[in-house]
């Protein structure tokens, strides 16, 4: 069982337009509501590939039942911690040319004991669990370093994936962690440093190695993947597709990777179902996932190459 932990859900309102003019009005061309968070997407990703997911974190009592209908229908059984006030709404904007703009809502404050209580499902839950992610924001009032008290509750024999920035990443990998997958944004945010060329992007990666990581799994949009474990790197291109939404394509690679971690699969295999996922993900029309019969078209033309 792959376990995914969601601290920070939300509903997530993508509005297409043809143009987004600052100060002007803007007709919507479509409008899709996802009732999602990165951890959530992730247990959505592994359920569409076959794999056995469960989902634990926070909810909220107004509209968490719309969280719970969304995941019934994907097949994801969930426990959650349950809160006063509402979900927070995220507002993402996409225009003709895929250019992305997001709107993100901070959310209800969560006290100390909702917080002990998360802790004590992951305690539990994982016990059971083959790998699980930790993915996405806190919700306001929680310290990064939380995600720090999140990894150190994982069941030792459960595999841990991180995906996260700053503080909550460093926090987490002082306490050992399977498997972090930043973007190349994100890398050079949390580092603090500027990535040029392939030897810097390396570099970085066995930072986040030093610092307690066991692999790095580096998204590059477009570009593809590098994966490493310090002692053998690869990268794999992704294919040339049409985007219609970037929207959870980082959510999908980390599916991919923690059913491939969970199978004990070789590093490149990883990298390649990363990569597959990711790029399904940017493919499919209205959705924060991807089919797994599109993810298995683009699985079986992508190539790895050794760096």
């Amino acid at each position: 069982m792959i376990l995914t932990v969601c601290m920070s859900p939300s509903t997530d309102v993508t509005i297409e337009l043809d143009s987004f003019k600052i100060g002007k009005t803007n007709i919507v061309k479509s409008k899709t509501l996802s009732f999602t968070g990165k951890a959530l997407n992730v247990a959505i990703g592994v359920a569409r590939l076959g794999g056995e997911a469960y989902t634990t974190g926070l909810m909220y009592n107004e509209n968490g039942y719309m969280f719970e209908n969304a995941l019934d229908k994907e097949g994801v059984p969930f426990t959650f911690v349950w809160n006063k006030g509402r979900v927070r709404e995220n507002y993402k904007f996409i225009d003709s040319r895929s250019m992305l703009t997001e709107v993100n809502d901070v959310g209800e404050a969560v006290g100390k004991e909702k917080t002990e209580e998360v802790l004590n499902m992951v305690r539990m839950l994982s016990a059971r669990s083959g790998v699980t992610v930790l993915s996405g924001g806190l919700p306001r009032g929680v310290e990064e370093n939380y995600y720090g008290r999140l990894a150190a509750a994982i069941d030792k024999k459960s595999l841990r994936i991180v995906d996260a920035v700053g503080q909550r990443m460093f926090s987490a990998l002082n306490e050992g962690v399977d498997l972090v997958k930043p973007n190349l944004d994100e890398l050079e945010n949390t580092l603090g440093r500027c990535i040029t060329n392939k030897e810097d992007m390396l570099s970085a990666c066995y930072e986040l190695l030093d610092r307690g990581a066991k692999r790095v799994l580096l998204s590059l949009g477009k570009q593809g993947a590098v994966i490493t474990d310090g002692m053998h790197s690869y990268y794999c291109k992704s294919l040339n597709v049409a985007v219609n939404s970037t929207v959870g394509a980082g959510d999908g690679m980390v599916a991919a990777a923690a059913m491939q971690l969970e199978q004990d699969a070789p590093l490149h295999e990883i990298l390649r179902a990363g990569v597959a996922a990711g790029t399904a993900t940017v493919m499919t029309v209205g959705q924060v996932s991807f089919t797994k019969e599109k993810y298995n078209e683009v699985l079986a033309n992508l190539h790895v190459t050794q760096l």
